[in-house]
């Protein structure tokens, strides 16, 4: 029963609606009818309700068929509302009609002596039409009330669904830059010791497998844990020390209370990367590098500074900062930050993500 319900859930609410509200239209009809004249008493009163009842559900049933077939809210113009009048109006006849006829078979062979009262006497074919028409506009109303609400909601899921796989798509681009980049640079330093010096090349080979399993397996995440990503990082300034030798001093200062923090894979190398590329190997002395992080009231603040000036080249893409950048905007939106700044000699990268 659960899975049919399920496979027909929309049929199963129309009809549960449709049912209790002809229902209950039913009941209000019978409450609220005066006792006049012992017409309320009588079976041809309560004949007329089970008619109201049973001519109400098929006359709007048979609309809702109408309707469904006709409905296209992504493509409504004028000629769906005139459809929709039209079906209106066939409706109000319908029931109209079917009500007056079994109105007129009832008094008619009833044998029942029954009095109608006056006041529904003197009214007559007026009253059932304009009660016909008032029924049938306001069941119409709640049908399309309820199509519209629906459809603005599976509209609305759908607007996520699509801003999520976007958004995804993005931070999976993102991630596939970060990959060749680093690559590329440790690919090249190899290339440079493997007629030097062969034990180093292994090293380098060693550590860059490493980074590369790290990469691939956290490609797909969205989230590492702080710890993990500084074991990167040491694996990326081991690298990066073969190549500049004494001329790199790297420091660390992490909180111990921030290590199981959730952070965006590879945002910190990135910014170690960019102290080494465009600081340390621009300084014929070298220089330091040293990374910073601490818990603040509300996020984890993330610093890596480095000895050198802040000069951005016009010509480079800036591929680095932007991607760091547009991952926090689509990960945190605005309540992540980065900062790129220098500060009393030196070039600081500062991060700020929330804490959950």
């Amino acid at each position: 029963m659960a899975s049919f319900i399920k496979r027909h859930r929309w049929h199963f609410y129309f009809w549960s609606v449709q049912l209790l509200g002809w229902g209950g239209l039913v009941f209000i009809a019978y409450a609220f009818t005066p006792d006049m004249e012992g017409y309320k008493g009588s079976k041809l009163f309560y004949y007329g309700l089970i008619a109201t009842f049973v001519i109400g559900i098929s006359a709007t049933g048979l609309l809702r068929y109408f309707l469904k077939r006709i409905l296209n809210f992504d493509e409504f113009d004028s000629k769906q509302l005139f459809k929709i009048l039209m079906g209106i109006a066939i409706a109000v006849l319908v029931y109209f009609g079917l009500s007056y006829g079994f109105g007129y078979l009832v008094g008619k062979y009833t044998d029942e002596d029954v009095k109608i009262p006056e006041m529904y006497r003197d009214l007559g074919i007026g009253l059932m039409l304009v009660n016909s028409l008032i029924i049938i506009l306001g069941w119409t109303v709640f049908y399309l009330s309820v199509k519209i609400a629906v459809k603005l909601n599976a509209n609305r899921l759908e607007r996520a669904e699509l801003t999520s796989t976007l958004r995804q798509a993005q931070l999976n681009t993102l991630k596939g830059q970060v990959n060749p980049h680093f690559m590329f640079n440790s690919l090249n330093n190899i290339r440079g010791l493997m007629l030097e010096d062969v034990e180093k090349s292994r090293d380098m080979l060693t550590k860059l497998s490493e980074m590369l399993r790290y990469s691939l397996t956290k490609n797909n995440v969205n989230a590492i844990a702080l710890e993990e990503e500084l074991e990167m990082v040491d694996n990326y300034i081991a690298l990066s020390k073969i190549q500049f030798e004494d001329r790199l001093v790297f420091t660390k200062e992490v909180d111990k209370e921030t290590l199981a923090f959730q952070i965006p894979p590879m945002i910190i190398q990135l910014l170690v990367e960019n102290a080494a590329k465009h600081g340390i190997s621009n300084l014929k002395s070298g220089g330091t590098i040293k990374l910073m992080t601490q818990k603040t009231d509300n996020s984890l603040c993330i610093k890596v500074m480095n000895t050198g000036k802040l000069i951005i080249n016009d010509t480079s893409t800036h591929l680095g900062l932007k991607n760091i950048r547009q991952r926090l905007r689509l990960l945190y939106g605005a309540n992540a930050s980065f900062l790129l700044e220098e500060v009393d000699g030196e070039v600081v990268a500062t991060i700020n993500i929330p804490l959950p």
